[in-house]
C-alpha cells in the first residue's frame, strides 16, 4: 500500500478536485497506452472537458455538484472507433490512483480511488457485453487494490 507523508491533505473541495484531474490528465494524455484515446480520438480539449468531468467527481465525492450528463455515451463512442480493453482500463486505474496518492491521503482520497476501480470495471463490462456481477469478468482486468505492489524488486 502505497502511504503518503504525513500532513498530506485530503480531498476537501472542488480546487482539490481541479488539482487531482489536472495531474491526472497530465499523465494519461502522456500515456502510451491510453493516451491515444484522449488525443487521437477523443481529441479532448481539456480545458473544455474539465469543468464537466470535475462535476462527476465532485457529484461522486462530495454530493455538492449537480452532474446529469452520460459518462458512458463519450466511452462507448470511443470504444466503437478502438476497442478498450482490460489492459486499457487497469492503465486508468493504476493513473488515476497514483495520481490520488501523489496529492492526497485520508477518507476521501481513498473513496476516489475505489469510486474510480469501480467505475473502470463498470466500464469494462459495459462495453464488453459482460454484466457478471461476481467480479470475475474473464476479460483479464485485475482491480489493482487486489495486487500487492512491491517495489523491493
Amino acid at each position: 500500500m502505497i502511504t503518503s507523508p504525513p500532513g498530506t491533505p485530503d480531498i476537501g473541495d472542488r480546487a482539490d478536485l481541479v488539482a487531482l484531474l489536472r495531474r491526472f490528465y497530465e499523465a494519461a494524455l502522456a500515456d502510451r497506452l491510453i493516451g491515444p484515446y484522449f488525443t487521437e480520438i477523443a481529441g479532448l480539449d481539456l480545458e473544455a472537458h474539465l469543468p464537466r468531468i470535475t462535476d462527476f467527481w465532485e457529484r461522486a465525492l462530495l454530493r455538492t455538484a449537480d452532474y446529469d450528463g452520460n459518462a458512458f455515451a463519450p466511452h462507448a463512442a470511443l470504444h466503437d472507433t478502438r476497442p478498450m480493453t482490460a489492459e486499457h482500463f487497469g492503465r486508468w486505474v493504476q493513473l488515476w490512483r497514483a495520481s490520488v496518492d501523489g496529492l492526497y491521503a485520508g477518507p476521501r482520497a481513498d473513496h476516489a480511488k475505489v469510486q474510480g476501480e469501480r467505475i473502470a470495471l463498470a466500464m469494462l463490462r459495459r462495453l464488453s457485453g459482460s454484466e457478471d456481477t461476481d467480479g470475475d469478468t474473464g476479460l483479464g482486468f485485475v482491480p489493482l487494490a487486489a495486487l500487492r505492489l512491491r517495489t523491493d524488486l
